[in-house]
């Protein structure tokens, strides 16, 4: 049983072959630098599109690359808040009238916390 057995070779797949005579693929070795000073590479194929921000490894922020490339500006919209939505569909005159309406019922019992249910 013991001679059958492959000692120090682990589990999973490993082969056991040398890199002599292989032909690899082209490739770029980028290097990475995050806020927290952590210095890393990562390995791309030539065609691959090349990222200008890629996950810090040892604490997981994000890291920009060595070279100086930035990522591209976002183009930022404005937060639209309630009220801007709001008035995309209606006009101060109509709001004016609305809380004037609801006001109205408000004081006469009809809506609110003492209102029947």
């Amino acid at each position: 049983m013991a001679d059958r057995s492959m000692r120090g070779t682990g589990l999973g797949f490993k082969t056991f072959e040398n890199e002599n005579d292989v032909e690899f693929e082209p490739r770029h070795k980028i290097g990475f630098s995050c806020p927290r000073d952590h210095l890393f590479t990562v390995i791309f194929a030539a065609e691959a599109e090349l990222p200008t921000e890629w996950t810090c490894p040892r604490c997981g922020t994000d890291a920009l690359r060595t070279d100086g490339q930035r990522p591209p500006d976002k183009d930022g919209k404005p937060i639209r808040t309630h009220w801007d939505m709001l008035r995309e569909r209606r006009s101060l005159p109509d709001l004016e009238r609305l809380l004037a309406e609801r006001m109205a019922l408000l004081h006469a019992g009809n809506i609110g916390p003492s209102s029947p249910a």
